[in-house]
Parts: structure tokens; sequence; C-alpha cells
């Protein structure tokens, strides 16, 4: 077999696919400067005489697939494989692997840090330093910035899979009290508490959010939730911003009717006005869609994605929760 890797791929990674599966062409997206597009794949594809491909962002679309069915299969490090037509190549009989989970530590150590750095009024607090403002009142700044510890805090999860998990292990022993809402996970642990969504929004005093998007969850957290926050919480998204109505943040924002929120989604990415307008307000701590970005992120898909084709070729394992169409296994086997 011959692999061609677009994603970013350390070589130790390398070396475990070519001991076991064959050769290995690696021509990672970054040097290039983009992801590639459809008819550059299928350039590559052809050149290299590729039969299996693992990417990270590039365009995998129907053209491709159909340019080459003969693809053993299409590996994509990504938590959501929503880069490729997964119904063209379920069609061809192509098994689609993933990587949930790859940035579940990285995503969960951000929240830790800007939940904290937030409540405790740093950002504010280094720019009144910066400023040369420390005047000759030695309390000045210890009035003035005295912010919250996230120790006894309730922090209620939407959506319990690995990140909110992650989280949830991270800051039970500050400690905080868990609870989640997620109708199709239960509790890994007797104590965090599954309950409803209006209860998780009611009650808590942190809300984060951790949600997939489908037809389901798009503007699910709207102003009847919202404005069911305790008026000194916090809400946190680090998922996906279509999953939140964002007029609705906008004006408990705007009128103080929650305490802040910390943003790393938009829906505009680069964000428009209206995003611009939440972004610049003052009780909001916004990043630009980094809470995945470290660099044992790509350690940590080059993992997943080797275990999961060592243990469906190699093994001939079929039960495996990183293929995506697992409705190929009525084409393949």
């Amino acid at each position: 077999m011959k692999i061609l890797i677009t994603a970013p791929y350390t070589e130790k990674a390398q070396k475990i696919l070519e001991e076991h599966l064959g050769e290995i062409v690696y021509l990672p997206w970054k040097p290039h400067g983009r992801a590639y597009n459809e008819d550059e794949l299928i350039e590559m594809l052809d050149d290299t005489k590729a039969d299996a491909l693992i990417t990270e962002h590039d365009q995998v679309t129907k053209k491709v697939i159909e340019a080459c069915p003969h693809l053993k299969f299409i590996g994509v490090c990504r938590g959501t494989p929503s880069n490729v037509s997964i119904t063209t190549a379920t069609k061809v009989g192509i098994p689609v692997f993933f990587t949930p989970a790859r940035n579940a530590q990285a995503v969960a150590e951000m929240f830790v840090a800007n939940v904290i750095t937030f409540m405790r009024n740093t950002i504010a607090g280094w720019q009144w330093l910066k400023g040369e403002n420390w005047g000759e009142g030695a309390h000045t700044s210890y009035l003035q910035f005295k912010g919250n510890e996230l120790a006894g805090k309730t922090v209620g999860m939407v959506g319990f899979g690995a990140v909110g998990q992650r989280i949830a292990n991270m800051i039970k022993g500050f400690p905080c009290d868990i609870q989640f809402y997620d109708p199709y996970t239960e509790s890994p642990d007797p104590e965090y508490k599954k309950t409803t969504l209006e209860n998780i929004f009611s009650t808590s005093d942190i809300v984060s959010i951790h949600l997939p998007v489908n037809k389901q969850t798009e503007g699910m957290i709207d102003k009847t939730l919202i404005s069911k926050m305790k008026r000194d919480a916090l809400f946190v998204n680090t998922a996906r911003a279509i999953v939140v109505k964002r007029e609705d943040l906008l004006d408990a924002l705007e009128n103080n009717k929650i305490r802040g929120a910390i943003l790393d989604v938009f829906d505009n990415e680069p964000p428009d006005a209206i995003d611009y307008r939440i972004i610049h307000l003052p009780n909001v701590l916004a990043t630009p869609h980094i809470a995945g970005a470290t660099f044992e992120v790509e350690d940590h898909h080059a993992d997943i994605m080797n275990q999961s084709l060592l243990d469906w070729f190699v093994s001939d394992k079929k039960d495996i929760k990183q293929l995506v169409n697992k409705s190929v296994l009525e084409v393949k086997v």
C-alpha cells in the first residue's frame, strides 16, 4: 500500500505505518501555505500513485473520491471529518477514519486557563500595570482587581463527550461541582450529575458548551435558555458558534444579564461586524479559535489514526469507534 499523507504527521508515526502498511509519501499542507483543493489532491494522488490518503483540512470532495475510487481508506486528522464527502466514500466502499478527542487535552487546558484568567481579572490587571497606573496607594490594585476562585463553583456542561469529561476530571479536585446535559451519555463518575438542560442554565455558575453541529443543535442555545442564567454566571463556548444564537448572547452580555463570556468560536471566521461587537465587549474574553491549537495535538491525531489503521488492516478489527462510515462494512466485508 502507498499512503499519501498531507496532514501534519510525526516521523515516528510515519515509520510505524511504513513498517506495517507500506510506503509513505509525505506532502503536508503547511509548507504549501493552505489546505489542498480538490484539483490539487487529484493531481497529487495521480502523480504519487497513492492508494490511500491521510488528510487534515484538504477538500476531499465528491469529485476527488470519484476520481480515486480505488483508495483503500481515507484518514481525516480532525475531530469532525467535515471536509470529506462521507456519502461518496461510503458509496464506493472506502472506509473513512477520523481522530475524535485529538484536541481534548488542549481544549480542556484552555478552558481552565481562560476561566481562571477571567474570574481573577488577570488581563485587566496586566493592562493597568503596563499602563504604569500604580500610584502611592498600596492596596489600589488589590481592591480594584479582586476576583473569584474557581473552587466551589458549579460547572454545567452542555454536551459531555471527550472534552467535557476531560475538563470535569481536571476541575473536580479544585473542587467544583460538575453537572451535565447529554442525552447520549451516562455519567462516567458518580460525582458528575446528569440533569436537564434548563437546570444547567439556571443553577450553574459556569455554563460550558460542548455540542457537535447538526440539525438538532444549530441555534439550540437561545434566549430562553440564556435568560435562565444567574446574573453572575459565566458562559463559555469552545465548541461551535452556530449552536448559539449570537443575537441572544449579545443581548445578555451588552445588558449585563450575565457576568460575561469566554468565546473561542464565532459565527464568521474572520469575524463580521456583529462578531466584533461581541468581541470588543469588556465582559468578554475572546480568542481566535485556538483552544485546540497545540503542537501536541498533531502527536495525538497521528497516534489515534495509527491505532485505528493498525486495528483495521493488521488486526482485522471492524468495531472501531474512529470509523466514520460504519455502513461501509456492508460494502467491504
